[in-house]
């Protein structure tokens, strides 16, 4: 069965060829802007006629002139027709009109043509888990190229920039160092603060020094460090390399041959991770300061009685916990910001929302990595 149409110059040809399962559309004549074209519509009573799984074929019958009306038109049809489980075969079409409907097919539909989304709970819910398994996935497979790149190190073929780590280590390193300390120094004031209020009751307030060293030393100071780096190096991290990916620089250095998580991630892991255990030494140190200080000026407790009841009630086993877990939210922080930053998208807003993104989830990450070593070391009953 063969039909024949045309609007104004622009003409198509329609035959259904049952026994083989194909509708053929051959279009012919001048498809240009101005002239007027199908848009779909028209063919439906032949797409609704195809069984599912048929072959529509649109192919050039002899089309003289054609530009985007053309592209609009094929398009259009060629999502009518997959809307109804039919597969559309473009390959007759100009190369150039090929092209542009395959771009066009890349681009995600609008909004106004997508069917509404399910407001129930349970279809939320879903698309929350769907969601959270493309990006476990996605992360994953960042993770597996990181230590990929780390054996790739080790084998003395890694390729970045030993300036890229040196600025790195700076930045993560001694450009931390004010923060970190009045966060710490803060942080160790107000719990001595707590502990005083409780203690003068008793007339024990020499074990404030018990209560900010054990405290700081096994926990707080990794913590507060590990959140304070969350906010700083990490959504750093994230923002620079969005910044790299908005302006393609990424894409180019695959372009030069060069790997994006081994020339920019790599060193940015490694200097973290190096620079976090002596960053949240500093922190201890500045927060056992900050107990003293309550304990000497407020408490009235001799420097010298506070500093030998808190050797008395510290051992190094408090301070090598607080450091392995420095160590473990370097590696966190890092891997974090970088992750965001290499996945963000193609705009000045998705650079912001990446670095959000980064900060939030290394702040999370970072507590649970805290409450799953608190868990395992009070097994282990260490």
């Amino acid at each position: 069965m063969s039909t024949t149409a045309t609007t104004e110059q622009a003409r198509y040809e329609v035959e259904d060829d049952r026994a083989s399962g194909t509708l053929r559309i051959r279009l012919s004549g001048t498809w240009t802007m101005g002239v007027g074209a199908t848009t779909g519509e028209e063919l439906l009573p032949h797409l609704d006629s195809m069984p599912r799984g048929s072959r529509v074929v649109i192919e050039d019958a002899g089309i003289e002139q054609w530009d985007s009306l053309l592209v609009a038109a094929v398009r259009a049809t060629a999502l009518i027709a997959r809307d109804r489980g039919l597969d559309v075969d473009k390959s007759g079409l100009p190369a150039g009109a090929r092209d542009l409907v395959d771009l066009a097919a890349a681009v995600p539909r609008a909004e106004a043509d997508r069917p509404p989304e399910d407001d129930a709970l349970t279809a939320r819910v879903g698309r929350i888990a769907l969601r959270a398994a493309d990006t476990a996935s996605d992360a994953t497979e960042f993770l597996g190229e990181v230590v990929q790149s780390f054996g790739t190190l080790l084998r003395g073929r890694a390729r970045f920039r030993r300036v890229d780590l040196m600025h790195a280590v700076e930045s993560a390193g001694v450009g931390a160092l004010g923060i970190v300390a009045l966060i710490n120094f803060l942080v160790g004031t107000v719990l001595a603060f707590v502990g005083a209020v409780q203690l003068e009751q008793f007339g024990a307030q020499i074990y404030v020094a018990n209560l900010v060293g054990i405290a700081v030393a096994r926990v707080l100071g990794a913590l507060m460090t590990g959140i304070v780096m969350s906010g700083r190096t990490g959504a750093a991290f994230a923002a620079t390399l969005g910044s790299m990916n908005v302006n393609e620089e990424t894409d180019a250095l695959k372009t030069m041959g060069l790997k994006p998580v081994e020339f920019l991630v790599l060193p940015r892991v490694i200097a973290t991770t190096l620079m976090l255990p002596a960053l949240t030494a500093y922190g201890i140190l500045m927060g056992l300061l900050g107990g003293m200080f309550v304990g000497v000026v407020l408490l009235n407790i001799g420097a010298m009685e506070y500093i030998t009841q808190t050797q008395s009630s510290l051992g190094l086993k408090q301070v090598f916990i607080g450091l392995s877990m420095g160590l473990a939210f370097g590696v966190v922080v890092a891997l974090t910001g970088c992750y965001y930053g290499l996945r963000c998208g193609r705009s000045s807003a998705a650079v912001g929302e990446a670095t959000t993104k980064a900060v939030v989830s290394s702040i999370v990450l970072v507590v649970v990595v805290t409450a799953v070593f608190t868990v395992v070391l009070y097994v282990l009953g260490i």
